[in-house]
């Protein structure tokens, strides 16, 4: 099962500890390309990006990959222009994939850190 990890309002130390950690796992050959963080700078930022219609648009993605941003529009009923802002906002955050292939969102779950 492959997972995202969402930080928000984590100090660049332990972002970049993590980093440090899975090298150093990766060199004893474990696993640790099941596993994607995406940080964001605080709540608001997270909180701007994970709308409603856009956590809508991410399991959509995920149970059925669309070849175009005009098929995934379809298929959710929702206007196209608007559906590809989500996704450019989506992808610019790391969040969903476009490939040749087109939009994927390849993870299992999403997980949530929230700094305080």
């Amino acid at each position: 099962m492959s997972k995202l990890t969402l930080h928000a309002g984590e100090d660049v130390g332990k972002a970049a500890q993590r980093f440090i950690d899975a090298r150093e796992r990766a060199e004893r050959g474990e696993d640790v390309e099941s596993e994607t963080h995406v940080t964001f700078e605080s709540w608001a930022g997270l909180a701007a990006v994970l709308s409603p219609k856009r956590v809508e648009l991410l399991r959509h993605v995920h149970r059925h990959p669309a070849a175009t941003v005009a098929d995934l529009a379809r298929a959710l009923g929702r206007d196209y222009k608007r559906v590809r802002e989500d996704v450019d906002v989506l992808a610019a955050a790391g969040l969903i994939e476009r490939t040749a292939d087109g939009v994927r969102a390849d993870y299992d779950e999403i997980r949530t850190a929230i700094a305080l």
